[in-house]
């Protein structure tokens, strides 16, 4: 990884609502789920400049899919159900450096 990132990993949760009737992640408690990952990353000091960032984004184009959450720099695409995926996500993924295989969407 190069030393020169301003944040070694970059969580982007989908926030997107639609109103067309088509899935959204917002449906999928996806601003909890946000919440609840930051709250986890800042509990373990894991956050801040060098570390891990937790972001809400707009429509990552995937709800179909979701809720998504996607991690860079290594693009790694993942969907989640509840609060113990998301811890799994962050102890296997974001600590651990491994892919979480049961949770990943390609």
């Amino acid at each position: 990884m190069s030393d020169d990132l301003y944040f070694k990993q970059h969580v982007f949760f989908c926030m997107n609502t639609r109103d067309d009737g088509r899935p959204c992640c917002s449906d999928h408690n996806a601003q909890a789920a946000q919440e609840h990952a930051k709250r986890r990353i800042k509990q373990l000091d894991l956050n801040g400049q060098g570390k891990i960032r937790i972001n809400k984004a707009g429509c990552l184009d995937r709800c179909e899919q979701g809720p998504v959450l996607v991690v860079y720099p290594q693009g790694t695409w993942y969907t989640y159900v509840d609060n113990q995926d998301i811890d799994e996500i962050i102890d296997v993924h974001l600590i651990g450096g491994k892919i979480v295989e049961r949770l990943q969407i390609r």
